[in-house]
């Protein structure tokens, strides 16, 4: 696995929180579907908080975007909070501010936070 392969992991915990950790790069040319089935299945199941931890993605772009904001809109519609959580690589915190989408996002500094905000 090179250090840019995109890997996302779930970790569903006894209290309720759901954590996908997100790691490499995730980009027009990595599978962005892994991260929005990831997030569609915490929206939808029986967790009482979803927890992305973007702090070990490397590289993201429009496609990360993409994933997020469905991400964020399924959680939404299920009532289910979405938090991100870093710290973010500055080339991920980049994207928030050039299109303007942090707002559409909860954001934490650690896990530990997420799981409490």
């Amino acid at each position: 696995m090179s250090s840019d392969e995109l890997v996302v992991a779930v970790e569903p915990s006894a209290d309720g929180v759901v954590l996908i950790r997100v790691r490499g790069s995730l980009d027009s040319w990595s599978d962005g579907d892994r991260l929005v089935e990831a997030l569609t299945s915490a929206a939808e199941g029986k967790g009482r908080r979803t927890v992305v931890d973007l702090s070990g993605l490397a590289f993201a772009d429009s496609t990360a975007l993409h994933a997020l904001l469905h991400g964020q809109r399924k959680h939404t519609a299920n009532g289910v909070p979405l938090v991100l959580v870093g710290p973010m690589n500055v080339k991920v915190l980049r994207l928030f501010e050039v299109t303007g989408t942090q707002e559409a996002f909860q954001f934490a500094g650690s896990v530990d936070q997420a799981r409490t905000c």
